[in-house]
């Protein structure tokens, strides 16, 4: 069960009260729209944060703080949910339970947090240059390494052309050009902006009430000077005009994406039937494309599809020799319409419900997995408990399914193969 609370305007605590683990978890999100002019600051922040406080100024010091809190972890957290980039960080701690001669971690745990936070040296009105230039290498280090991913890096190619009118094209982390502009008081500038104006989400997995917790986190929070803006509500996908693209580059293997779109979003009550075709028409080893495309007629070295909820987006992506492109793409439509027709198995069905269930079993497995779905849920819109979108999913019928998947169309193609630009 999840106790959300309002600690301040602006500011959210969900937590939720779970003593089968050893270990703890708090996370700290600014909650920020997408946007093109300061995605790769916020995706630069928190490691910029974590490089050193006016207490612990290195890194060295700040690893021998976290050994002194049993082997604590604090990580970088930014994400992307449909229109939102959130920025922040996520600490894993050992339970006070567990902790040797009543010695308390939480606490200790929180107060090193707000340090973080909120006690980075600074110079000359802004963050450090070393630091700053230091974690503008690896992130932009971290954005070019995608290159050699080529079906993610295909797939970040498709879903920008796609999304032209919308912010869900843009990267998680910004462009390795935005990066290298940042300058240290620029972005600590935009730290102070967003610190005063963000909505910020809080959420915390252990064994402690959510009153201990609450009368933890308030001294910080009471630290920073909030005046809160608060954010658009989610949208499903921006209607452009589709279009088909081809590049060119030294590969090996072509990738080919295609990239399909739904009015039903994790916000519709279909939405548990469109997650079931999805993993009947492309998400699994038991689905169409794999069991068709792969398997029975060998157009491709790996498919599958994914399916983005919070903007009603659809992608396919397969590893195919050249020359399959187009015979490739003809068997991905006809699996497309296969479903559309309702020309879906009960073997199917069923296999495609039992990988969801199984995923959403997993969900309480460890504090980690928990923070992960409610979080974003509560990001994205989804109104759904895991146990509530698993009775949904069982409830899910072939008429169902088959009516999720004519609402699916055709909207945009991406295509890398082998040759020089």
């Amino acid at each position: 069960m999840i106790e959300t609370k309002t600690l301040l305007p602006g500011v959210t605590l969900r937590c939720c009260r779970d003593t089968r683990f050893k270990q703890g978890c708090l996370s700290i999100q600014l909650v920020r729209q997408m946007d093109t002019g300061e995605a790769a600051m916020n995706a630069l922040l928190p490691n910029v944060l974590l490089r050193g406080t006016n207490q612990n100024p290195d890194l060295r010091a700040i690893t021998h703080r976290l050994d002194e809190l049993y082997g604590a972890s604090v990580s970088s957290l930014v994400r992307r949910v449909g229109d939102y980039q959130t920025v922040g960080l996520y600490c894993g701690f050992m339970d006070d339970r567990f902790a040797l001669g009543g010695d308390r971690v939480f606490a200790p745990m929180v107060a090193f947090l707000e340090e973080l936070l909120l006690d980075s040296p600074t110079k000359q009105g802004g963050f450090l240059p070393d630091f700053v230039e230091s974690e503008k290498k690896n992130l932009i280090a971290t954005i070019e390494s995608e290159l050699n991913d080529k079906r993610a890096y295909a797939l970040g190619k498709l879903l920008k052309t796609m999304c032209r009118c919308d912010t869900f094209g843009l990267p998680r982390l910004g462009e390795p050009e935005q990066v290298a502009e940042i300058t240290p008081v620029q972005l600590y500038e935009h730290y102070q902006n967003i610190l005063r104006v963000s909505p910020m989400e809080i959420f915390y997995v252990g064994s402690a009430e959510s009153e201990q917790v609450t009368e933890l986190l308030l001294p910080m929070l009471r630290r920073l000077p909030r005046t809160p803006e608060a954010l658009a509500p989610q949208t499903g996908f921006h209607p452009c005009e589709g279009r088909d693209v081809m590049e060119t580059m030294e590969v090996a293997q072509g990738k080919l994406c295609l990239g399909f779109t739904t009015p039903i979003t994790n916000r519709c009550p279909e939405f548990p039937a469109m997650q079931v075709l999805n993993t009947v028409f492309g998400a699994g080893m038991t689905s169409k494309l794999f069991m068709n495309v792969r398997e029975k007629l060998s157009l491709c070295y790996s498919i599958g599809s994914g399916y983005y909820g919070t903007k009603g987006i659809v992608t396919v992506s397969a590893g195919i020799d050249f020359d399959k492109e187009q015979t490739a793409r003809k068997e991905i439509f006809r699996q497309l319409a296969a479903c559309q027709r309702g020309e879906i198995t009960m073997d199917e069905l069923t296999a495609a419900k039992e990988a969801i269930l199984s995923s959403l079993r997993a969900t309480h497995d460890s504090p980690g997995s928990i923070e992960s779905y409610y979080a974003t849920a509560a990001l994205s819109g989804l109104g759904m408990t895991p146990e509530a979108y698993m009775a949904a999913v069982k409830a899910v019928t072939l008429a169902d399914v088959t009516a999720a998947a004519n609402t699916v169309q055709y909207h945009s193609g991406y295509f890398l193969k082998g040759g020089s630009q």
